[in-house]
């Protein structure tokens, strides 16, 4: 239960912050401030794309298990995006949290 909360969460999180990183002017200065403004419209689509294979895994499992790998390969990429840009700690929290999650959710999908 706590498996399927978690992915429900992390599939929602990915789904809105792709939407947003599409639409949101702070997310287009960010993307540029990480180096990756022309990157902006592929990596959104991969976010909203991940969010959407958690939950088309639920049904076919080998679809949650690339979706939850590739995510988590995206959110390993991001910390280091942001150690690299110098942010703070406590910037880099959510990186980690949604780098953990995807790590369950392929554990758990490969158990």
């Amino acid at each position: 239960m706590e498996n399927t909360l978690a992915l429900y969460f992390s599939a929602l999180s990915f789904i809105v912050y792709g939407i947003n990183s599409f639409f949101s002017k702070r997310m287009v200065s960010e993307y540029e401030r990480w180096g990756f403004g022309g990157q902006r419209i592929i990596l959104s689509l991969c976010q909203f794309s991940g969010g959407l294979g958690l939950l088309v895994g639920l049904a076919i499992p080998p679809i949650l298990t690339t979706s939850s790998f590739l995510l988590m390969c995206m959110m390993l990429v991001a910390v280091f995006v942001r150690i690299r840009v110098g942010d703070h700690f406590f910037k880099m929290i959510p990186a980690f949290v949604y780098l953990t999650l995807s790590l369950i959710i392929f554990y758990r999908s490969i158990i």
